[in-house]
């Protein structure tokens, strides 16, 4: 019988470790940092041996029993402040000191790569911040760093923060020139420093009293203008050598203008073939939507057509041929999309995109696309061909190719409905009155099938997507979505991959500058949670204005127990029996969102769950 005893004892020590850890491993973080502080009566309801989430310890704010911000404010600490104990918690996301009595250079805050929030004013912090010190804060909405003694230019990185709202500098000790901040900035003061120079015209729009108390600023929306800068012109001895120095420059200018224009004219003459696509006009949300060319007797006229296109189309590849890689749809060539009713649908980040309606009565689009140069021609057709051979009901493979080394064209079928994008948000018609729970969930179990298909065929790659947004999504006529632009990133140059591909728009890459297959389900969160909400994101601008900011509003819903006011009204108010459904759809988008990939869910664990989800 005590044997009995001691092994339910050791099981029930067993059972209880893993809980214990996660709050020992947290408290002791905060112990670690209250330890730092010279000053820290305040904080007495910080002991050891306890949960800080449950205790309920002054300023630790929590979501789901992990610690998400500190609110040390008006709590007349000082000493030192040890990052390294923070860096133990890396749920933490908003940081307050305001209104303490800590002095010295700036902490390096920089470290907590995640932290959307951070609160430093009316202490006695001083000296220059780094020019990169916001660097590494990709996710930074507010900084408040007023009322200090800061000296020194004002960290050019601060114009880096896309997501930047809120900018308070006041009261301290800035000079120099002012940055130019172009972002979406609702709340900023930089008056009372020593600024100097020009106020940047795009940021005109503040009030005059952001900027007061910088004797040496001129310019809107201040009333002192900026004295004109002087304008130095070459003079000569006399005036007769002057006119002719004159007469000169002149001279260069015609002959220099007749040269490009000789040049322009040579250069047209030599893209002909680019000139016939650039003809076509449309513009899209963003990367692609599909006008519809309706057509009439296919399959006849594709037969009649078949011999003359096989002297365009080639499988083969030289330079100026069209390569047929999925041959299901008919067989065509250059000329027949030089042929073709053309119109220009949009202009994404990699290309430019066309609609092509040929006489044959084919419809299909055509992607110009740039920086795709990254590995050796032979390579580029095998992977073409491989992306030829793919057959899945929710991926839209390629039809043909065309190879240039300054630009490629990817051929695909068209899609009457367009984009997921533009039903979601730019269709007010009877498409998106169809866009019920059943169709919705339809749509994100489909994307996930695709997601699956991809992961088993592109399984090595670190981005088996890798451009996984609403707008390269497609739909079929009864809602089935094909995924597009996916498995670009090894073709694609990896600079210019980093400044058009979505991936590198994540958190992966902005904080942590890295990408990985995680990356691949953050991007799926964002489309779970476009859908279910039915909210554009603003993680879609490159600029971060416009849309809602759907990671941050659903994560402060949850934490607030305020889901419900996230579904999207026009299927709240129609669908009341699938709530528990949708609220459980929102709970998935919120597990593929997590900021730390590390915390985030793998895509065969989110996709298990959507699968689990039923109407």
């Amino acid at each position: 019988m005590a044997v009995v005893r001691f092994l339910i004892f050791i099981l029930l020590i067993f059972l209880s470790l893993p809980s214990q850890c996660i709050s020992i491993t947290e408290s002791e973080a905060l112990l670690k940092l209250k330890q730092s502080f010279t000053n820290s009566q305040s904080l007495s309801s910080w002991v050891p041996n306890q949960n800080p989430c449950s205790s309920k310890w002054v300023g630790v704010i929590c979501f789901n029993n992990i610690v998400s911000s500190l609110h040390l404010s008006n709590l007349g600490l000082s000493g030192k402040i040890d990052i390294d104990s923070l860096l133990q918690i890396p749920s933490i996301r908003t940081i307050s000191f305001a209104n303490n009595s800590f002095d010295g250079p700036i902490p390096e805050f920089n470290k907590l790569g995640a932290l959307k929030a951070l609160y430093l004013a009316q202490n006695q912090f001083s000296g220059p911040i780094p020019p990169q010190y916001f660097s590494h804060l990709a996710s930074l909405k507010k900084a408040w760093l007023n009322n200090n003694k800061f000296s020194g230019n004002i960290p050019e990185s601060l114009a880096s923060l896309r997501f930047l709202g809120e900018l308070h500098l006041e009261n301290n000790e800035f000079s120099g020139p002012i940055i130019e901040l172009k972002q979406d900035i609702k709340s900023f003061d930089i008056s009372n420093n020593k600024l100097q120079g020009p106020i940047p015209t795009t940021m005109s729009r503040f009030e005059a009293k952001s900027f007061a108390g910088n004797g040496e600023l001129c310019g809107k929306p201040l009333d002192k203008e900026c004295d004109p800068a002087p304008i130095s012109i070459p003079t000569t001895p006399d005036s007769g050598q002057g006119s002719g120095w004159a007469l000169k420059v002149i001279a260069i200018l015609i002959v220099a203008t007749v040269v490009a224009v000789f040049f322009t004219l040579i250069k047209s003459k030599q893209r002909r073939v680019d000139d016939d696509f650039s003809v076509m006009s449309r513009e899209n949300n963003d990367d692609v939507v599909q006008v519809h060319i309706p057509s009439s007797n296919y399959s006849r006229a594709s037969e009649v057509s078949k011999k003359e296109s096989r002297r365009g189309a080639s499988k083969s590849g030289g330079m100026g041929d069209l390569i047929m890689v999925n041959d299901e749809k008919g067989v065509f060539g250059l000329p027949d999309l030089m042929k073709a009713a053309a119109e220009v649908l949009g202009n994404g980040g990699l290309g430019s995109a066309y609609k092509a309606a040929m006489t044959n009565g084919l419809s299909v689009v055509v992607k110009r696309m740039r920086e795709m140069n990254k590995v050796s021609r032979d390579i580029f057709d095998a992977e073409m061909r491989r992306f030829g051979r793919l057959r899945n009901r929710n991926i839209l493979a390629p039809l043909a190719y065309h190879y240039r080394r300054e630009e490629k064209l990817f051929v695909t079928e068209y899609m009457p409905k367009g984009s997921l994008l533009y039903v979601l948000h730019g269709d007010r018609g009877s498409s998106h009155a169809e866009l019920n729970w059943p169709t919705r969930l339809k749509i994100v179990k489909g994307i996930a099938r695709g997601l699956t298909f991809l992961y088993t065929e592109f399984a090595s790659g670190d981005l088996p997507h890798g451009n996984l947004k609403s707008s390269n999504i497609l739909l079929t006529d009864n809602y089935e979505p094909l995924l597009s632009d996916f498995a670009f990133h090894p073709l694609i140059n990896p600079t210019y991959a980093a400044q058009t591909m979505f991936a590198y728009k994540t958190p992966d890459y902005m904080v942590y500058q890295h990408v990985s297959q995680k990356t691949d389900v953050y991007c799926l969160g964002i489309i779970i949670l476009e859908i279910i909400t039915g909210k554009f994101p603003s993680q879609y601008h490159s600029n971060g204005k416009g849309g809602t900011d759907v990671v941050q509003w659903v994560f402060t819903a949850i934490s607030e127990r305020r889901e419900a006011e996230l579904i999207d009204p026009e299927l709240a108010g129609n669908e009341t029996d699938s709530i528990n459904q949708m609220l459980q759809l929102v709970q998935i988008g919120a597990a593929c969102t997590e900021s730390n990939p590390e915390q985030r869910l793998n895509m065969k664990e989110a996709i298990r769950r959507i699968e689990e989800l039923q109407v």
